[in-house]
């Protein structure tokens, strides 16, 4: 499925939309306006965020459909998505899909050869999202997210195959 959403580097004026979605999302262990502000100024060879923009609304304003980032290991040669995001409106239309294979792009282009993530043990539709893109289940960390306690599955995927 096409995604209909233009996908673009994030900026700190899209903070605002990003820290509602996400506390929307991830209303027991949101990322801070600290945390992006800081992630969003990193160097390009060592971070990249992206955000997703559905078709214009009404007022002619683009909608925030979404958003990702990704961390380059030092020395290359690994990468890790840090977070992916899709607005619940615009769940089914392929932009979690288009986010994750813009990364994944990204890290092919900085030679990693391996991309790791966790997800929420309780997210089955990114962990299907991450498995049909060829991650595999590699482990778990229990209790990873705080304060819910929920477990995270470690995913990799070799992008040498």
């Amino acid at each position: 499925m096409t995604a209909v959403a233009r996908l673009r580097p994030m900026v700190t004026a899209d903070l605002a939309d990003v820290l509602a979605l996400e506390r929307e999302l991830f209303p027991d262990d949101p990322w801070t306006a600290e945390m992006f502000a800081e992630e969003v100024v990193q160097p390009p060879g060592s971070r990249l965020y992206l955000v997703a923009e559905a078709a214009a609304a009404n007022d002619g304003r683009p909608e925030m459909a979404g958003y990702a980032g990704m961390m380059f290991a030092p020395g290359g040669g690994q990468a890790d998505v840090l977070t992916i995001a899709v607005a619940p409106g615009c769940w089914g239309r392929g932009i979690g899909s288009a986010l994750l294979g813009a990364l994944l792009r990204a890290a092919r282009d900085h030679d990693c050869g391996e991309v790791f993530l966790e997800v929420r043990e309780d997210n089955p539709r990114a962990r299907g999202l991450y498995l049909r893109r060829g991650f595999e289940e590699i482990g778990v960390r229990r209790g990873y997210y705080q304060p819910s306690g929920v477990d995270a599955i470690v995913m990799r995927k070799d992008l040498l195959r």
